[in-house]
């Protein structure tokens, strides 16, 4: 491996574990990302931390201000609502573009999705505060497959980011949600609204299926708004 080599390859896995670990609620909202140190740990050269942390500033995951570095970028009740909004907006057009285009391999894909989703639990058996690995990987693959017939690059692009900043509050507030609610019961309404091409159906179904997430999770963060650091 020559050394430009080298250095792409470790750029992309401090970009990748720091954004699983903020993703995740590892790395908490405000908590200062200090380069030498990130170094050290990942085994890797300040160069490429500099360039992983600017590759999550431009993802939004990671701030940066003169003379105090980097941070995990804050949240807040405005800045989750305004995500909520736009994620709604987007998943809907991508929606309306997969159905249209969508062909019988990208149904198959749908369904196979929402089959190993309804098959999982979303809690943690062991400690039911804690969302469930397989099932948040699989909660992903499902929307993601929802989408995917739609040919529309940048609307894919915005997708997946919104979808990433979603998760993030959903792993910071999953502690703290006491509601219940019938997710699969939700999913296998997008299931069928899909499959029988109903524009109107889905984007009506995604929208009511967001905005209680957004609800949830407003509530939650309201309620005990996570430590920043």
């Amino acid at each position: 491996m020559n050394e430009k080599t080298k250095g792409m390859s470790q750029t992309r896995q401090v970009f990748t574990e720091l954004r699983t670990a903020i993703v995740g609620g590892r790395l908490l909202p405000g908590s200062k990302l200090n380069i030498a140190a990130l170094a050290e740990e990942l085994d890797v050269s300040a160069g490429a931390v500099r360039e992983g942390l600017a590759m999550l500033e431009a993802e939004a995951l990671v701030v940066s201000e003169p003379a105090r570095g980097f941070r995990v970028s804050p949240v807040s009740p405005t800045d989750l609502e305004e995500l909520v909004t736009a994620r709604i907006e987007i998943e809907k057009l991508c929606l309306a573009e997969a159905i249209r285009h969508g062909d019988l391999a990208w149904e198959g894909s749908v369904v196979s999705a929402h089959h190993r989703l309804s098959r999982l639990a979303e809690r943690d058996a062991a400690m039911p505060t804690v969302l469930s690995t397989e099932w948040t990987g699989s909660h992903a693959e499902f929307h993601n497959a929802l989408v995917s017939g739609c040919p529309n690059s940048w609307l894919l692009r915005m997708h997946q980011m919104l979808y990433q900043q979603s998760e993030r509050y959903r792993q910071l507030s999953a502690p703290l949600s006491k509601e219940s609610r019938d997710v699969g019961a939700e999913h296998q309404a997008l299931l069928d609204a899909v499959l029988n091409r109903d524009i109107l159906a889905a984007q009506t179904l995604i929208s009511e299926h967001l905005q209680t997430t957004g609800r949830l999770l407003l509530a939650a963060l309201k309620a005990n708004p996570p430590a920043e650091r």
